[in-house]
């Protein structure tokens, strides 16, 4: 499973494309799963990881209410591709518009995932979460790190 690490800040082109940081080509070649994420950023996962990721997901018994809403909020937006010889994927529309991505993009390495943020809205969150970052209990920063 690949750790994502790192800021880049790549364009989206004409045709909506997003070129992934080269460091990451290899492991995504296989594909890549695209779906919304929280605060209104979009997750890039390779689709093993997706597959890993939301495996606990597929064996959620039907009647949790929770695990449905979920399944339908990440897999019926979810978009999966190839990435190109160039290294860029495509991000559709309606994940663009969740994302309020325009040309200008932030990608944020999250170690299981990349994270693809408009510039403004990476910056709004930072900002305010900071201060919460600093000020983590050293029994939560012990379990993280």
């Amino acid at each position: 499973m690949p750790v994502f690490l790192g800021t880049f800040t790549p364009r989206l082109d004409e045709k909506g494309r997003l070129a992934l940081p080269a460091k990451y080509r290899d492991e995504l070649a296989d594909g890549v799963v695209v779906t919304p994420g929280q605060e209104r950023c979009l997750f890039v996962f390779s689709r093993d990881g997706f597959a890993e990721r939301f495996a606990r997901l597929l064996a959620a018994p039907v009647g949790s209410r929770q695990a449905r809403d979920a399944t339908r909020f990440v897999a019926g937006a979810a978009h999966d591709d190839q990435p190109d010889k160039q290294g860029r994927i495509t991000i559709p529309p309606k994940l663009r518009t969740y994302a309020g991505l325009d040309r200008d993009l932030v990608v944020v390495g999250a170690m299981s995932r990349l994270e693809v943020w408009e510039p403004s809205a990476w910056a709004a969150y930072q900002a305010a979460n900071e201060a919460d970052f600093a000020t983590l209990d050293e029994g939560v920063l012990d379990e993280l790190f």
